[in-house]
């Protein structure tokens, strides 16, 4: 067992190795927030281009980085994020539990939290993302129509088709 291995270092990634694994961590101790709110009855999704899938767009929840910027912990990023993101605003978020995504090649984890009396009239800063209001009814043929356009669609997603799809 040779121990833990840095074998690159970025501003926000590290590659390690660690007795026969290869993995990717965040520096800095880093982690992530992941919104699911809704507003009148619909949940708020984002649609951006992202940069590991060669700029193709991908569907997804609002979401961001707690720690690469001055935040003040995980609710503060949550209701910033949101804001940012989406153009909406919420009074708090509660917080529905930690998860990984991809827990045998990332070591990053995220905070699943609900945002609470969300509604508009924020300053929605990223131009470059598309904000999708989507009844919970409508969210299985909207995943696939934006599948069927070529869109990727981000695993968080499945949380709200769990009903679709366990019937």
């Amino acid at each position: 067992m040779a121990g833990k291995v840095t074998r690159w270092e970025g501003k926000y990634l590290r590659m390690v190795t660690d007795d026969g694994w290869e993995y990717v961590e965040r520096v800095g101790g880093m982690t992530a927030v992941v919104i699911v709110a809704m507003h009148e009855g619909k949940y708020i999704l984002v649609e951006q281009k992202r940069a590991p899938l060669g700029y193709r767009g991908c569907i997804e929840l609002p979401a961001g980085l707690v720690g690469d910027e001055d935040d003040k912990g995980i609710d503060d990023t949550a209701l910033k994020e949101l804001e940012e993101e989406t153009g909406f605003l919420a009074d708090s978020v509660t917080r529905l539990g930690d998860y990984y995504s991809s827990p045998g090649m990332v070591a990053e984890g995220y905070t699943l939290v609900r945002a609470n009396n969300v509604r508009p009239g924020g300053t929605k800063v990223e131009d470059d993302i598309a904000v999708h209001l989507v009844a919970p009814g409508d969210v299985a043929g909207f995943i696939g129509a934006r599948r069927a356009e070529g869109l990727a669609i981000d695993t968080k997603l499945l949380l709200l088709l769990a009903g679709d799809l366990l019937g």
